[in-house]
């Protein structure tokens, strides 16, 4: 007797019997709502959804793990997810409203890449995502911009204007005025009790970050907020009961801004940090602790939740997809990339203090040249100082145009975009830092827009994940980066990550499956396959 069940890859026709090749194997593997038997008889080995067969004996078994048994159950419940997978923000709207729109037609999370956006093109955005209805639950990047608090402000004055009720706050190092009051601002009393009306999600990359996340805003940003008439003093009394964030992403080695720590040493500590604060302030028990950062296979995925992730979080890997807003030029390089071809370069936000992200290094030359600008200035003072060799490199392959243009051109942008930085003389070495930056900021537009004539300085924010990702979809259904979905990649990482978290807890009771069972490969369907397998 055979029967029809549905896997991954459609409808397989399956027996209902022990299954001992490999197709088989998969197909009972695969039934991820189904528990599995390990059987044995006569020196042979099979799988099965059933435990009782005439003449085998049962040596091994592991319980069902359907997509959205892995992470927070109440995460994915509160959220009416179809599991507990977010694709990150890539700033300058890389990460882009169909990104949110397909994620969230599929029960899933998104982030809209605000990032390095003014306020006027995040809104038109927002107006967007609000003429579709289906749209709702999605969350909007917050960045820090420590060189432009303003910035930060008018972008939060935006969200509170325009009741959205999510953020992910990134490469915050402390909690500033701007974030604080997002998250004050949408506090009421219900039924008795302090409810958070605005969610924070962090993404934070240092443990240190836990302590203040975890804790209530700070009362001296409470009394300015109060001072300023930007909340309530029930408002400022309500915040002392809850924490800054009700989420906190743990941002191991990835693209974008990294501080290059493995996930495996960061997440344990900040799990442990999580239980040491509880115990001082009862609510940060209940944050949930994400994990991002190398996740660009299954087998990472999987590994992300066995070291007790509450959810995971994507980035690089859906900027290779068709509905991330960058030029298809960009996407085929980052599509070839193999996990070596990345290195760091200077980051434009926050150029002067050092900070760094993780950038494709090969085809395009960006990492290499920003680099030097790095050098040039922390060895000189000013651009008057630089040697004449390097003089000639800046103008003929950074700037392309002299020095008295291209800072011409920059004082102009920044008239526009932030009057505050020129409105008084610029001191050389800030005028040199800001010249610097005009390349390091235009980069990443000249890789969004596919710009012929700057393909070698294309900024393109990736990390070894990505390489892992590309090898593991070669040759398969999601080779494609024109017909590859967001939604494909989620999926086939969610039941890939389930499916290989059977093989393990198969392998912790000493049975070995053949490598052609044991690892998951990309396919098609799974989409449709996660969201009819849900508990």
């Amino acid at each position: 007797m055979t029967q029809r069940v549905r896997t991954p890859t459609g409808i397989a026709v399956t027996g209902t019997g022990v299954q001992t090749d490999t197709h088989g194997m998969r197909n009972v593997l695969e039934q991820l709502d189904k528990a599995c038997f390990v059987l044995e008889s006569r020196g042979r080995t099979g799988l099965s959804v059933e435990s009782a067969h005439p003449g085998w004996q049962v040596i091994a078994a592991v319980p069902d793990c359907p997509p959205d048994a892995l992470g927070a159950r109440g995460l994915v419940t509160e959220g009416s997810l179809r599991a507990a997978y977010m694709s990150g923000a890539m700033a300058g709207g890389i990460s882009s409203v169909s990104v949110v729109r397909e994620m969230r037609r599929h029960g899933l999370l998104a982030s809209l890449g605000a990032g390095g956006l003014s306020a006027a093109t995040i809104g038109t955005l927002l107006d967007e995502l609000d003429r579709e209805q289906s749209v709702a639950g999605y969350l909007v990047n917050l960045l820090h911009s420590p060189q432009d608090p303003r910035l930060e402000s008018e972008v939060v004055d935006l969200l509170l204007r325009r009741r959205v009720r999510w953020i992910e706050a990134s490469a915050f190092m402390g909690i500033t005025p701007a974030l604080a009051r997002y998250r004050v601002a949408g506090l009421r009393m219900r039924d008795g009790r302090v409810v958070a009306g605005n969610r924070v999600m962090a993404k934070v990359s240092r443990v240190e970050l836990m302590q203040v996340f975890g804790r209530p805003v700070p009362d001296a940003i409470l009394g300015s907020l109060l001072d300023s008439g930007l909340v309530t003093v029930e408002q400022a009394n309500w915040a002392r009961e809850v924490s800054v964030a009700d989420e906190i992403t743990v941002e191991a080695d990835s693209g974008g801004h990294t501080d290059s720590r493995p996930l495996a040493v960061l997440l344990p500590r900040f799990l442990a940090e999580r239980e040491a604060l509880r115990r001082e302030f009862r609510p940060a028990g209940s944050i949930h602790l994400g994990a991002a950062g190398g996740l660009g296979t299954p087998t990472a995925v999987a590994a992300a939740f066995a070291l007790g992730a509450d959810y995971v979080v994507t980035g690089s890997v859906n900027q290779v997809c068709r509905e991330a807003d960058v030029s298809d030029r960009a996407k085929a390089m980052l599509a070839a990339a193999g996990v070596a071809d990345f290195a760091k370069a200077p980051a434009a936000d926050m150029f002067e203090i050092g900070a760094q992200v993780q950038v494709l290094k090969k085809p395009t030359m960006f990492a290499a040249r920003a680099q030097r600008l790095g050098r040039l200035y922390e060895q000189h003072q000013s651009l008057d100082a630089l040697p004449p060799s390097d003089l000639v490199w800046l103008e003929e392959k950074i700037l392309r145009r002299g020095i008295d243009t291209a800072w011409a051109d920059t004082l102009e942008y920044l008239a526009v975009a932030r009057p505050h930085e020129v409105a008084r003389e610029v001191e050389p070495r800030r005028k040199m830092a800001l010249l610097f930056r005009s390349y390091l900021g235009l980069s990443s537009r000249w890789a969004r827009d596919g710009d012929s004539e700057r393909v070698f300085d294309f900024q393109l924010w990736a990390g070894p994940a990505l390489g892992a990702f590309n090898d593991w979809v070669a040759g398969g259904p999601l080779s494609d980066v024109s017909t590859r979905s967001v939604v494909d990649v989620a999926a086939n990482l969610m039941v890939g990550a389930a499916y290989e978290t059977r093989v393990h807890q198969l392998r912790t009771t000493g049975v070995r499956l053949p490598p052609t069972v044991a690892s998951f490969r990309p396919r098609l369907h799974c989409a449709q396959w996660m969201s009819s397998n849900t508990r």
